[in-house]
């Protein structure tokens, strides 16, 4: 019989475990999804279908699109509180002067992009917090809305409709776009060394400093990108749901921070990740109707059950961080 030296027995790798931690904390979101489908299917299986992915996700596309644009700001370590009320800014002027007056709304639209950009410029230069600039401009943006489009109604351009009810083979719209969206904003952000340098602002901005790179600029251009991927997820919003509103996009704002803390991104740090952030942005869409609906959960009680949800995988992320360090 062989005896057992103390000492001798296998022990798993501190580097090992840690590395299986942080796997597990990338696969977090996708896990998510996954079990949100799997109960979709497990409720409703006609649901998995081309026609239902396209029933469940119509309005994935600009909630996906409103994510990137928060992800932006994030990534610089700040927030934003307007996006939601920038967003039914934007429905309001594409129902009604990009349909009427094409070459106005454009300009009005590139002048907003611009506004966000002097918002970025604003708060770095005069070390504003971005949540209170942000938030007065949310009562902005819903007021210019509001002066735009005083009562519900205008009509999405014929073009945008063309765009948005696409329906190519085998695979529904609402994916497709989704893989597009994910696939260029990662490569943008995550594989180009100015999105290197976007995310150290975030992340380190004094190395950045020092490297010789100017705060300013970044500030300035995460921000207007943030403008960008607003205004094509009040576009999308509008190509969906053919008219607009003043208040059309007033939930976003929190359902922007949700997506990207559920797709792995953090408050601060610059730690954020595009993939993931649509991924999030799926899984609220998901889960905030038709999973629930499923689940017969009456309208009132959807939303509490939309943050148990959040909590649940942020928790879970919260245990997995503790086991990585």
């Amino acid at each position: 019989m062989t005896a057992i030296v103390p000492g001798t027995l296998p022990k798993s790798s501190p580097r090992g475990s840690a590395a299986r931690a942080r796997l597990l904390r990338g696969l977090l979101p996708a896990l998510s999804l996954a079990l949100v489908l799997i109960a979709i299917a497990w409720l409703n299986p006609r649901a998995i279908s081309y026609f239902g992915f396209n029933l469940m996700l119509n309005l994935a596309i600009p909630i996906a699109l409103a994510t990137i644009a928060q992800m932006f700001v994030i990534a610089g370590n700040e927030l934003d509180l307007s996006i939601g009320t920038f967003v039914g800014f934007v429905g309001c002027v594409t129902a009604t002067w990009l349909r009427d007056a094409p070459l106005l709304g454009v300009v009005v639209l590139l002048g907003s992009i611009g506004v966000y950009a002097l918002l970025g410029a604003l708060i770095h230069l005069r070390n504003l917090p971005s949540i209170v600039v942000t938030l007065g401009m949310s009562f902005v943006w819903q007021g210019l809305a509001i002066l735009v489009l005083p009562k519900p109604g205008g009509k999405a351009p014929d073009w945008l409709l063309a765009i948005m009810s696409f329906k190519p083979p085998y695979i529904p719209f609402p994916i497709l776009a989704a893989l597009l969206i994910a696939a260029v904003v990662h490569f943008g952000l995550m594989r180009t060394s100015y999105g290197v340098i976007l995310r150290g602002s975030g992340g380190n901005a004094a190395a950045l400093r020092r490297a010789g790179w100017s705060l300013l600029r970044t500030k300035i251009v995460l921000f207007a990108l943030t403008g960008l991927f607003g205004v094509l997820s009040g576009m999308a919003l509008i190509g969906i749901t053919t008219s607009a509103d003043a208040n059309i996009g007033n939930g976003y704002t929190l359902l922007s921070i949700a997506g990207v803390i559920l797709g792995g991104g953090e408050f601060v740090g610059g730690r954020v990740s595009p993939i993931g952030a649509v991924i999030g942005a799926l899984t609220l869409a998901l889960a905030a109707s038709p999973l629930l609906t499923f689940m017969h959960i009456p309208p009132d009680w959807q939303v509490a059950a939309n943050g148990a949800i959040l909590i649940i995988v942020l928790a879970a992320r919260v245990l997995i961080s503790r086991r990585e360090r």
